[in-house]
């Protein structure tokens, strides 16, 4: 059951598949919007009550017109369907999102499985990454931008639309929301140098096809992480879901037996 969801100055789009039981709740990537999640969906839905949400200008989310932080917004989505704990699903910037709303709020987080996450405080160093894509932008190459995100993050695929169609097709869709979000979208508080307060179980996931800098991200935030669970995907870059679906869905399952 889909619904619009009161975030502060704004609404976002989440849907509830319903059931009982302890839920997962979704957060999806910059690189994507919520249907990220499709291929997994079937399989978690059959056996769990899961809830996912586009985050503001994505998907079927109204572009920002305040400032807000991710991890905010999901606390928002949380309170919005009375959860009193659950296991938080978050890929890259939506890992980062999980982490920082973990923190924030450890009595509502059951457990913990990160797929390429981000994590605030951790300097990727993106600058000429934003850069590059200024400048496609201001030569209305939205084209350009898709070719330059794959090159960086389809790298299972071969890098390019004509070899990675679907991840093609998710990045060109959330091009509008990138846009949409700049000086709105505001950073969470430092989680980077917090990770070692977490106390729930944890699986960390990267891609060994991701790009250095975040496979370098994501090995030392699982080091931070008491008893975190590092998986190595090797054929894997920065688009899991589509990669390997079977094992993201084998991965959340495992985390959510030991759930606590």
């Amino acid at each position: 059951m889909d619904t619009m969801v009161r975030v502060d100055g704004g609404e976002v789009w989440a849907d509830d598949t319903g059931g009982d039981g302890l839920p997962l709740l979704l957060v999806h990537p910059g690189v994507g919007d919520s249907t990220i999640w499709d291929p997994v969906l079937a399989s978690l839905a059959g056996r769990r009550r899961v809830i996912r949400y586009d985050a503001r200008g994505y998907g079927r989310s109204p572009a920002p017109v305040t400032s807000y932080t991710p991890s905010a917004d999901l606390a928002a989505v949380v309170e919005h369907f009375g959860l009193d704990r659950v296991v938080l699903v978050g890929s890259s910037m939506g890992g980062a999102a999980a982490l920082g709303f973990t923190l924030a709020a450890p009595e509502r987080v059951a457990g913990l499985a990160l797929f390429v996450p981000g994590v605030s405080g951790y300097d990727l160093d993106e600058s000429g990454m934003y850069e590059e894509v200024g400048r496609l932008a201001e030569a209305g190459d939205l084209e350009g931008i898709v070719r330059l995100g794959l090159g960086l993050w389809g790298r299972a695929a071969g890098g390019t639309p004509e070899t990675d169609p679907a991840a093609a097709a998710h990045l060109r869709a959330v091009l509008p929301a990138w846009f949409a979000n700049v000086g709105h979208q505001q950073a969470d508080p430092s989680a980077f140098d917090r990770l070692g307060e977490i106390a729930v179980p944890t699986v960390l996931a990267l891609g060994e096809l991701d790009r250095p800098q975040i496979v370098r991200c994501n090995e030392e935030t699982a080091a931070r992480i008491p008893g975190c669970r590092l998986v190595r995907l090797a054929d894997s870059d920065h688009y899991p879901t589509l990669r390997v679906p079977e094992t993201v869905a084998r991965l959340v399952e495992e985390l959510y037996a030991e759930a606590r």
